[in-house]
């Protein structure tokens, strides 16, 4: 038997004081395209038909012209400050991702229980709602893979040792402890907190900053807490070729267009890898998201869906009149 409307109506208010507390969160920095990317990322999330949105924290150097394309398309624009690590040390392997350390800012969004944090080149194929029940208190993460050459600096890289085959090449003995699980910090699962947001500014200082930035750094300060999810939820594109046993591509739900060349608002196709005929197919539905128009936020649609979604949830099935919006 259907619920009376006093009880669809609770469960929708329910529902939607859930959601509330909800959202997917992005990063942009600068006045370069990343700008494209998180705007794909927005109308991906609403073909997918996510109930949360999407927040982005920008840096003030992000243009006027940029911060409206993003809320054109119904994404919440937080500005932030930047983050450094300690005075002087910013001269390391990989420089350029200094100015990830300000990723860190969205530890203070405390007005979201729980947010799953998306880079900008990242897109999402197939509703991901459901991370957002996971058990509170953990760190949800995809395990990277050590086998690209920008691991060229680490003993994993010198070893052939990777953590997506640990059985292939087993770490040496002579090595010491084996290393803690890692993961990309691309995509993760985490709840804001201000005691966490300013222990993570008090020990970024203390912490000499290491060649991935942010990312060494997160794994460092959530090692106790990191608990893995599959792959299907960031495929890092090196998986393709470094990996195919571990990833099944039809199940796939994230795709994290990271690799070299990959970024589909500037491929060319000349980079390694970027002719195999899988790296050509997620470019290219890359761009039906990107350019479905029928995907652009329309305010009243995305509400109607809203609650639509939210019935459906319930088990609640109302019939629009034809002429509704």
């Amino acid at each position: 038997m259907a619920p009376d409307l006093i009880t669809a109506a609770t469960n929708i208010t329910d529902a939607q004081t859930k959601t509330a507390k909800r959202a997917f969160v992005t990063f942009l920095a600068g006045n370069g395209d990343y700008v494209k990317g998180v705007e794909g990322l927005a109308k991906g999330l609403r073909k997918v038909k996510t109930m949360c949105p999407l927040v982005v924290a920008v840096l003030p150097d992000v243009p006027a012209e940029h911060r409206n394309i993003l809320i054109s398309q119904g994404c919440i624009v937080r500005e932030i400050e930047p983050v450094y690590p300690p005075e002087n040390q910013t001269q390391f392997a990989m420089a350029y991702y200094v100015i990830n350390y300000s990723k860190l800012r969205i530890w203070a969004f405390e007005e979201y229980e729980k947010m799953i944090y998306l880079d900008g080149d990242i897109q999402v194929f197939e509703n991901i709602d459901h991370l957002f029940d996971l058990p509170n208190n953990y760190f949800y993460a995809v395990m990277d893979c050590f086998c690209e050459a920008t691991w060229g600096h680490t003993k994993q890289y010198e070893i052939g040792y990777c953590q997506q085959c640990p059985d292939k090449v087993q770490w040496p003995s002579n090595f010491g402890p084996k290393p803690p699980l890692y993961f990309n910090a691309g995509m993760f699962v985490y709840e804001p907190n201000m005691d966490t947001y300013h222990d993570l500014l008090h020990k970024l200082q203390l912490t000499k900053p290491t060649s991935f930035a942010e990312q060494d750094f997160l794994n460092m300060y959530f090692n106790d807490k990191y608990k893995p999810i599959p792959n299907v939820y960031n495929l890092v594109l090196a998986m393709l070729w470094r990996h195919p046993e571990n990833v099944e591509l039809h199940k796939v739900k994230v795709v994290h267009y990271c690799a070299a060349g990959s970024k589909p608002w500037r491929y060319t196709g000349v980079e390694e890898n970027m002719q195999r005929e899988d790296i050509k197919m997620l470019v290219k539905k890359w761009w039906e998201v990107y350019e479905d128009e029928s995907l652009d936020y329309k305010k009243a649609l995305n509400e109607n869906r809203l609650t639509s979604a939210i019935l459906e949830a319930g088990g609640i099935n109302f019939v629009r009149a034809p002429n509704a919006a």
